[in-house]
């Protein structure tokens, strides 16, 4: 691993060039099927999710989407999903706990979306109920964070078995310059917070957030993305290989102890009353 700064990663994983999942899903699942809609409003650019087979194994994918240029960043909302972006995603997950497909999240967002629309139709509760069936859903979920893993936005789809990131991905509970912008009021001192808020793969395997670190071809994902397509091909059959030995009740059990045990707390001495 490289011993970059965590703003270093930043402008890596900001690249024009860095990989998407337009770019990784054929390179790692064969006959993709894109699914479309949440069966309530309609369908969301920013999450791409369908039924596809891994190495011969029947999966679904739910992926967060970014674009390269401007018009397929229009498209994607620039990679900020609405809620029925979520209620899409928790519609294909359910459906493979149906069909006890396991599912493949591919995470790369800076946030949910924030605007006034978005809102009116309750993205706060999308999110939120993401995170609440996730965590009880009765097949095997592997996350990758493949660049932005900022806020609720991604947090929604890193409910899961296992969590992987890409060496120079970040992952926190809110994006770098919404960090600057309510610490010091300024979010151009974004790069500033970024090296303050561990929020780099090495920090997150430390801190066990993440439970595995997935290596880029040198210089980053964008010089090979081939070789990094590989890379997280291996991690995703290894981590299936380990996950579908687990019965049901021990998958869940070890899913809720997963989430228990990140953070620090101290229970409250009632003692004195």
């Amino acid at each position: 691993m490289s011993d970059l700064t965590a703003c270093e990663r930043l402008d890596i994983i900001r690249h024009k060039n860095r990989p998407t999942v337009n770019d990784y899903i054929p390179l790692i699942f064969d006959d993709f099927f894109e699914m479309h809609g949440d069966r309530y409003y309609g369908d969301d650019g920013a999450i791409m999710g369908g039924v596809c087979y891994f190495r011969g194994m029947p999966v679904t994918v739910i992926a967060q989407v970014k674009g390269r240029n401007l018009d397929e960043n229009k498209k994607c909302n620039f990679g900020m999903p609405h809620p029925e972006g979520y209620r899409k995603a928790l519609r294909l997950a359910k459906q493979a706990e149906k069909f006890h497909r396991p599912v493949i999240c591919l995470i790369d967002t800076s946030g949910a979306y924030p605007g006034v629309e978005a809102e009116k139709r309750g993205q706060g509760e999308a999110i939120a109920k993401s995170i609440m069936d996730f965590m009880t859903l009765k097949v095997p979920v592997i996350s990758i964070v493949l660049g932005e893993g900022g806020s609720g936005g991604a947090l929604a789809m890193g409910v899961c078995d296992e969590l992987a990131m890409l060496e120079n991905a970040i992952y926190s509970v809110i994006s770098p310059s919404g960090f600057a912008s309510i610490l010091w009021k300024d979010s151009s001192r974004e790069r500033e917070a970024c090296d303050i808020m561990k929020i780099t793969a090495e920090d997150l395997v430390r801190l066990k957030v993440c439970d595995g670190i997935i290596s880029e071809s040198a210089g980053g994902a964008h010089t090979d993305p081939e070789q990094t397509a590989e890379n997280i091909s291996e991690y995703i059959f290894e981590a299936l290989k380990r996950k579908l030995k687990k019965s049901l009740d021990e998958l869940l059990n070890e899913r809720y102890n997963k989430f228990r045990i990140i953070g620090e707390f101290q229970e409250a001495d009632n003692s004195a009353d």
